[in-house]
């Protein structure tokens, strides 16, 4: 089977077709975004930074490698593992895209994110 796509975009970017299914992957809802204008198909709160980590990083560049590498630890426990799993099964093939929040579009998880879920996709012939 041929591995979907994973993407991200931005919350406050307009959804489209070609995103095929939307996962949100914020631990929390997004400012100004209400509830019937938000599109997605999922929303896994379990493969966001751990709040610690969140809190640690504060969208810092200069905090970027260690933040990284942190969470590039906790993608790998079991349970994120899981939730990977999860995400490509409900997706059914299609491509997937993440949506988070973060302002930043060179330092924010879904970059990290995108990156394990494409290596699991590999890992695991999804």
């Amino acid at each position: 089977m041929k591995t979907p796509p994973v993407r991200i975009k931005r919350v406050y970017e307009e959804a489209a077709e070609a995103d095929g299914f939307r996962v949100f992957v914020d631990r929390l809802w997004p400012r100004g975004v209400s509830k019937d204008a938000f599109h997605y198909d999922l929303w896994c709160k379990d493969l966001a930074p751990s709040p610690a980590l969140r809190t640690w990083f504060g969208h810092k560049p200069e905090h970027w490698d260690g933040f990284r590498e942190g969470y590039a630890s906790e993608l790998h426990e079991a349970a994120c593992q899981r939730a990977m799993g999860e995400v490509f099964a409900a997706a059914k093939g299609r491509p997937i895209t993440l949506v988070y929040g973060a302002r930043d579009p060179e330092h924010n998880h879904a970059l990290i994110l995108a990156e394990e879920m494409s290596a699991y996709a590999r890992r695991h012939k999804t």
